[in-house]
């Protein structure tokens, strides 16, 4: 229990934003893995996995409040309202147009510049095995039409799976998109590999490429023949920078578009195993699509040891709907906009077993 001590120790010794120290919960299953969170963000802090009886810490993270409020990577929060980018923030909905407030590159990224990651969440229940926080968003906030609430429920199961189930409902129609930003190293977080060593499969034949703001500019391509073709489990570095379509992106941040057997959210979506062959993580989740993004732009992103974390430090797959989505409804997958009298309910699952 060390470990977790010390990082809800050292993550409450100073107050956060509104003058008070986050709440940190930590969740243990029979196993001995291990998982901590804070309300500040929704935020996952910390994922710790016995391979062959030693603790792993696998999820990129900070120990102290002022390295949160310094980093800018997202790491391991909830991002919304919508995560991924909105161009120029802009979307119209029944011949009303909204303009979202910006904040990369003229675009609105994960919900604009003070979205959900830097909310302080309601705790609504700690139990040692179950954690939920909740959040009120007013109407505009952001920009974003309609009161929204929603919940995050995170779940540690004993057979080391991370159930992470988001809902919510709103009083008028507007794109809804949570997704959690957290960055694996299946070697270790702060043991120095960059993660293109890692073995990763995407259950997807299509991915978006978009341009040097992440905004796509042309349809889906098929991944066959690209390097964008994980089809087959393959080193991530294996074809890294090898696309103009990665140039452009400084290597992998892109969406792929799930395979239809995927979305009823009990077929592997992405199958990730560590260099050294111990350690495994398989994604499943009722999302369309998933972001494959490897920290193209992690450097000086603070890390645990009192150090700063390299490009290529960690990968992240965060599921969700395809970027700018609200902007194209032709797109092959569910409407990204919650109306009232629909309640939003997804999940996703991420599942670590020894090899």
């Amino acid at each position: 229990m060390a470990v977790e001590n010390n990082l809800k120790e050292s993550m409450t010794a100073e107050a956060a934003y509104d003058g008070r120290p986050a709440q940190v919960f930590s969740l243990t299953n029979a196993k001995g893995m291990t998982v901590t969170f804070m309300d500040i963000g929704a935020t996952w802090l910390s994922c710790q996995v016995l391979v062959e009886g030693q603790s792993r810490e696998v999820l990129l993270g900070v120990s102290s409040m002022p390295q949160h409020q310094q980093q800018m990577a997202y790491l391991g929060a909830t991002v919304g309202r919508y995560a991924n980018r909105i161009r120029a923030g802009q979307f119209s909905y029944q011949e009303q147009d909204y303009q979202l407030k910006t904040n990369q590159a003229g675009n609105c990224l994960h919900g604009g510049p003070n979205g959900f990651d830097q909310r302080r969440w309601q705790v609504e229940l700690a139990e040692p095995q179950v954690l939920i926080f909740s959040l009120q968003s007013a109407d505009g906030d952001q920009g974003f039409p309609g009161n929204l609430t929603t919940r995050v429920r995170y779940e540690l199961t004993d057979d080391n799976e991370v159930t992470i189930h988001y809902s919510a409902t709103v009083d008028k129609p507007c794109p809804v998109n949570l997704t959690n930003h957290a960055y694996f190293n299946l070697m270790g977080a702060e043991a120095g590999h960059d993660c293109l060593a890692h073995q990763l499969e995407i259950n997807a034949a299509y991915y978006l490429p978009t341009d040097n703001r992440g905004i796509p500019q042309e349809g889906l391509k098929p991944v066959v023949n690209t390097g964008f073709d994980f089809t087959v489990s393959k080193l991530i570095g294996q074809d890294y920078m090898a696309d103009e379509d990665q140039k452009r992106a400084s290597g992998y941040d892109h969406s792929f578009l799930l395979n239809d057997e995927c979305q009823g959210g009990e077929t592997v979506a992405a199958r990730a195993t560590s260099p050294d062959g111990k350690l495994m993580l398989e994604i499943e989740t009722t999302k369309p699509a998933i972001q494959l993004y490897i920290g193209n732009f992690l450097i000086g992103c603070p890390n645990r040891s009192g150090s700063q974390y390299a490009n290529l430090a960690g990968f992240a797959l965060e599921t969700q709907f395809l970027p700018d989505s609200p902007n194209h409804p032709e797109w092959p997958q569910p409407s990204c906009i919650l109306k009232p009298e629909q309640s939003y309910q997804h999940s996703t699952v991420y599942r670590f077993s020894e090899v």
